[in-house]
């Protein structure tokens, strides 16, 4: 598959070694696929120049080099090997930066900023440059508006009024939208407004429209005081940033209810639980956190930036008397390599602000978190929504922050302290010795989960099997290698299990297979959403920072269920939370059921001319992109003769596509071609945007207008064909399509990943 080019400049400084890849287990097709288009080095023809092995070797050395001025050459050896040891095996992989950029001339390392935005025209600007150059080096960004002013308050400098801090969020979320990161990753943000800012309820709605803030991630940050008056039904304060004083006062359940309908809604906004957080952070009596990283799992201070990497818990297993259980000692000694990878990233790192590269090395966070929950899980055969998974999470990841802390006291001890230890709450616990002030957090493990052949993150299962789009629009079925294997083993799998999977998403309805398994392999939508916090709460209680992940709820839920989550979030002292509910913003559970298309052809006609006065319907859609209006309009026999869509917001690519097709669809007609066909044609088209319409799913513009047209033929009698042609498209569950390469998206940890390309949409 590769074919490098390699320089013989980049051949000299590979210090490492040529390993035998059978000495290691190898990487699995689709993560070669994604090295090749996001991770591996590309000369000046973008043709790769590098191969696998060589990119951990670029990034082994150059992370060990930090290790030179601590404690010599030889010891910076060693860690090279470690590094690429660890990395190698698929026991731990860094964050995405880290492994582009390391040893290369770009150098910026971090996943995680957060930016301040402070109350005046000049700051804003200059942190929306400062956002540019972090998005440029594929870093994404987190910003709290709550300091600026709200909508129509005075602007003494010019006499006039604030637009308030929704409309500056537009601005940022424009420059990210022009921002070009060199095909590998695209800008995120995170916008986080205090529920005491006047504006909080125009926040709060602001992305009911999809359209709105697209690049944004927004949470709402709750205080001790907001969830006192919401368990006592009481008011709590509306502060005005500018002045500090009191401009009114809101009923607490009412807002409560308002940012849990909107989460129900569009899955906007989260919660974080601002003081939980800063209760928590060792710098709290001098320093105050207000805005985390894009998808909630690294709380930072302005300016500061955190480097992460996970361990591969599916790799960290033994035999024991032929059954499987968990290698405390490989992970013992997985955790001290990685957090000395990943404070050498500190180091090495090559910072895109002075401010940044200050406020990082004052405090030394890093983030150490885990993946491949869910698979070691079924390995030891243990349900995810049982007590013993709990058991499990609380047992490992109280292991993993023991293991991390006490290796970053003993870096403590030869490295030196973070420089701002003695202002931290360390030295008050009688810690005398800590090199960073954080460790442990869980993050979202999208694109480096499929490079280590894992589950993501500590997330359930997402889907055991769905269809995989490739050359030529082929399909083909990819399955969970556990759930296959257990098929296999126990004489359970064939074709049709294999589509009844596809078709349902959940194993837990098909007969034909045993209780052991549905125990076994449960997925996201399996599992009661409460329980999904409990399994937050534990790791939660282990980590540092905190924890990415996302409450799957079926299409079906009400807002009361979304308001529950939230709550038992606050009270199991959970740092935040985001929800997603089935079908909200078009995001399905895996179960891409796509059919194969087939070609139609019709003679050439003549293009029967239009009449001046035509009569027709117009049915209104509801897609991911908005309301579509479609109007089919008849000859004077009663024949369809032409179709209109318009958009409710013109303008757009989705209005332009959504010209197109009609205008094809009316010349179609005009050349006497049938309405079914044309039906069969575009219903199941997916998009990364579906939507909803009445209880029915809408997976794309070109979907909807396929739906009207289905209900314009039911209208007219034709209720057979229309199921004939249902039963050939097999329109099941999907959850919408990769905007890179058209394969699947699963919503989880708090942003939609490819499994196929490895695309994020949190990139």
């Amino acid at each position: 598959m590769f074919e490098p080019t390699q320089s013989h400049e980049h051949r000299k400084n590979v210090r490492h070694k040529k390993t035998k890849a059978k000495e290691y287990p190898p990487f699995s097709s689709n993560a070669l696929t994604v090295l090749q288009k996001r991770y591996l080095m590309k000369d000046e023809h973008g043709k790769v120049c590098e191969t696998p092995d060589e990119l951990l070797q670029r990034v082994a050395l150059a992370i060990a080099q930090a290790t030179i001025g601590y404690e010599g050459e030889e010891e910076t050896k060693k860690d090279e090997e470690r590094f690429f040891h660890v990395m190698r095996n698929l026991y731990f992989l860094p964050n995405s930066p880290t492994l582009m950029n390391a040893g290369r001339p770009l150098g910026q390392l971090s996943a995680c900023f957060v930016l301040p935005v402070e109350d005046s025209m000049e700051a804003i600007f200059e942190t929306v440059k400062h956002t540019a150059l972090i998005h440029q080096s594929g870093g994404g960004t987190g910003f709290s508006f709550s300091r600026l002013r709200p909508r129509n308050d005075v602007v003494k400098s010019t006499q006039g009024i604030s637009s308030g801090p929704v409309s500056f969020m537009k601005v940022f979320d424009s420059a990210t939208e022009a921002i070009k990161q060199g095909g590998t990753r695209r800008g995120a943000n995170m916008g986080i407004l205090s529920v005491h800012h006047p504006d909080i309820l125009e926040f709060i709605s602001v992305k009911n429209d999809l359209k709105q803030l697209t690049n944004f991630n927004i949470s709402v940050a709750l205080t001790d005081a907001f969830m006192k008056a919401y368990e006592t039904q009481t008011e709590f304060e509306l502060i005005n940033p500018r002045t500090q004083k009191v401009v009114g006062t809101l009923n607490a359940r009412e807002v409560f209810d308002r940012i849990t309908a909107s989460a129900w809604k569009s899955g906007d906004p989260g919660v974080i639980f601002i003081d939980t957080i800063n209760k928590h952070n060792p710098l709290h009596n001098v320093e105050y956190i207000e805005s985390t990283n894009p998808c909630g799992e690294q709380p930072l201070l302005p300016y500061e930036s955190c480097n992460l990497g996970s361990i591969n818990l599916a790799q960290m297993l033994c035999s024991k008397i032929n059954e499987p259980t968990i290698d405390f000692v490989k992970l013992g000694e997985t955790v001290q390599t990685a957090v000395r990878f990943l404070d050498n990233v500190i180091d090495v790192n090559n910072y895109p602000l002075k401010q940044i590269e200050e406020k990082t090395k004052a405090n030394r966070k890093i983030g150490l978190g885990v993946m491949g929950f869910a698979d070691l899980l079924v390995q030891l055969g243990i349900s995810y929504n049982s007590k013993k998974a709990l058991m499990c999470a609380e047992e490992v990841m109280k292991f993993v922050h023991d293991k991390a802390q006490s290796t970053s006291v003993e870096l403590g001890k030869t490295r030196g302290n973070f420089p701002d230890f003695f202002i931290s709450t360390f030295p008050e616990r009688k810690i005398t010795h800590m090199r960073n002030s954080n460790v442990t957090t869980i993050a979202p493990t999208g694109t480096i989960s499929i490079l280590a052949n894992c589950s993501s993150g500590i997330e359930p299962y997402f889907a055991l099997a769905y269809y995989r789009t490739v050359m030529d629009n082929d399909k083909l079925t990819e399955m969970n290698p556990y759930f296959e294997n257990f098929l296999h083993n126990n004489k359970m799998l064939s074709q049709s299990i294999m589509e009844k999977v596809i078709k349902e998403g959940s194993i837990q309805k098909i007969n034909d297979l045993s209780e052991e398994c549905k125990n076994i392999f449960v997925t996201s939508h399996d599992i009661p959403p409460l329980q999904h916090i409990e399994m937050q709460a534990i790791f939660q209680k282990y980590t540092d920072s905190a924890v990415s992940k996302t409450v799957n709820f079926a299409h079906d839920v009400t807002v009361e269920d979304v308001k529950n989550v939230y709550l038992r979030a606050y009270y199991s002292e959970c740092k935040g939370v985001t929800v997603f509910r089935d079908g909200c913003r078009g995001e399905q559970v895996l179960n891409l059921n796509t059919p194969e298309t087939k070609k139609e052809s019709s003679e050439k006609k003549h293009v029967i001319p239009r009449p001046p006065v035509m009569t027709g319907t117009t049915r209104k859609m509801h897609t991911g992109c908005g309301n579509l209006y479609v109007t089919i309009n008849e000859d004077t026999e009663g024949k369809p003769f032409e179709l209109f869509s318009q958009m409710g917001k013109g303008g757009g690519c989705a209005a332009s596509q959504c010209e197109a097709i009609s205008r094809l669809i009316s010349y179609s007609l005009r050349l006497g071609m049938d309405l079914k066909p044309i039906m069969k044609q575009l219903k199941g088209i997916s998009c990364h945007k579906p939507g909803w319409d009445n209880g029915n799913k809408i997976v794309s513009c070109a979907d909807a207008i396929g739906m009207t047209i289905e209900r314009y033929l039911a209208s007219k009698g034709f209720e057979k064909d229309i199921e004939e042609i249902n039963r050939d498209v097999q329109n099941g569950c999907t959850m919408g399509a990769c905007p890179d390469c058209g394969g699947t998206l699963e919503h989880e940890s708090g942003c939609a990943t490819c499994k196929a390309c490895g695309y994020s949409e949190c990139g």
